[in-house]
């Protein structure tokens, strides 16, 4: 086919996209408001403290936890630290080439790190071992392994549900070695389950959870971290301005929508 010919494709099946959803309907038979099925495996990795797998209808990523350590930062002597870094695999869609990571894989990294750490569901302090010399770092890496849309919540599920798991490796002080076979308690954390949930803008429609095609012919995206209600963190994608009263109805969609998430997640862990 042509590349006229595909865009014309393209166009055809955008029109039909916001026809449907006029009417309240999408092409998998799901409700604006409704999320795909959600499937968590968890420890598929020998080599990280946590990790599981996410399955979001076809989406699917990697996520995995790893400690080590390290120096605090100078103005949180007394914290561990965190650092979140996505990888948008070449595998998991035809249009990701090899290279340096493109804006796309920054973007997922630095939204889902805000995420957790406005949330504060990670007790840093507690990571201190001892006071402006070493703490915890952990490390939360994002792996897609096929995006047929929202890696964003995908990757957000996964790196919560991948924190709820890990454990923390032994460490030897004396002989400054972290002891990677054997691991102890459970990272701490606050009792807050932070879960980013990102409300779409199609036409005059809101959704969650859209498929690639639907992804595709987003006109603005709201990214909100919440936790039984609470807001913790909120970032705006693509250039289209969003109305306030569009806000404060993603805000409701994404509430309703964590305590579905939330209560698959809890029961798969």
């Amino acid at each position: 086919m042509s590349a006229e010919g595909i865009e014309m494709t393209a166009d055809i099946n955008a029109e039909r996209i916001k026809k449907y959803l006029k009417e309240g309907k999408r092409f998998d038979g799901r409700g604006s408001e409704q999320f795909r099925d959600l499937i968590i495996e968890k420890d598929i990795s020998k080599k990280a403290e946590g990790s599981v797998r996410v399955k979001l209808g076809k989406t699917e990523v990697l996520v995995g936890v790893k400690l080590g350590i390290g120096e605090p930062y100078p103005d949180s002597r007394n914290k561990g630290n965190l650092m979140v870094t996505a990888e948008l695999l070449p595998l998991s869609s035809p249009r990701i080439e090899l290279g340096k990571p493109g804006f796309d894989s920054v973007e997922l990294g630095r939204v889902i790190d805000r995420g957790i750490r406005e949330s504060k569901v990670i007790e840093l302090e507690k990571l201190c071992i001892k006071e402006g010399e070493k703490v915890w770092t952990v490390f939360i890496d994002i792996y897609t392994i096929n995006d047929d849309g929202n890696l964003l919540d995908a990757a957000g599920i996964g790196a919560l549900a991948a924190l709820k798991i890990a454990k923390i490796p032994k460490y030897n002080e004396k002989e400054d070695k972290v002891i990677y076979e054997e691991h102890g308690k459970n990272i701490p954390l606050n009792k807050v389950n932070p879960i980013a949930i990102t409300v779409h803008k199609i036409g005059k429609s809101l959704i969650v959870d859209p498929t690639r095609e639907e992804e595709d012919i987003s006109e603005t995206r709201l990214t909100i971290g919440i936790s039984d209600g609470i807001i913790s963190s909120m970032q705006k994608g693509n250039s289209v301005p969003i109305k306030n009263e569009e806000i404060m109805k993603a805000i409701d969609i994404a509430s309703n929508a964590w305590k579905d998430i939330f209560k698959k997640l809890e029961g798969q862990l």
